[in-house]
């Protein structure tokens, strides 16, 4: 395992639609591991595969927070939504490719989804809470879509500006 290199916007692979993977192989599963191991070490609960620059549809997860909590690994593969409800929940959203950033987001408090496991079968879950929300923001990753992108025009412009000159100084 190794701890990979996160993008940062305002890198333009962030806005990438990722490919779907064929078939879980050892380097797909190798892949999962070390997003796993980038994503504890962040620290964040979710991470996708284009923000290591790796435009395949892979996304790790662990909702498990608490100091002493057991770790609650979860890899999802080829991912999509299937239906979404009708009630909404707002959530205070960040992402490790946006750092030190934080807004909040309304998006559909549950949805339905399939995905293929690291054995290569077809799972489908019913998510709700900040599982739902941490699902559909990372989905959105697979889509080359940033969790800014619910914000105002005004917030969304005033995030890209200060994350462009940040850029800019260490480029």
């Amino acid at each position: 395992m190794a701890i990979r290199e996160i993008i940062i916007l305002p890198d333009k692979q962030l806005r990438l639609v990722s490919k779907p993977i064929e078939k879980v192989t050892a380097q797909v599963r190798k892949l999962a591991d070390d997003m796993l191991e980038t994503m504890y070490d962040a620290p964040g609960i979710g991470l996708a595969a284009i923000q290591v620059a790796e435009p395949l549809r892979l996304i790790t997860m662990d909702l498990s927070k608490k100091e002493g909590e057991e770790k609650a690994p979860r890899v999802f593969i080829n991912p999509e939504i299937l239906s979404v409800s009708e009630e909404l929940s707002v959530y205070e959203e960040g992402c490790l490719s946006i750092p030190e950033y934080y807004e909040e987001v309304e998006r559909p408090a549950s949805v339905r989804f399939r995905y293929m496991d690291l054995d290569g079968k077809m799972r489908e879950e019913e998510a709700s809470d900040l599982f739902a929300t941490c699902i559909q923001h990372e989905i959105d990753h697979l889509n080359g879509v940033l969790f800014v992108d619910y914000l105002s025009k005004l917030k969304r412009d005033r995030v890209l500006k200060k994350f462009t000159k940040a850029a800019k100084r260490v480029g």
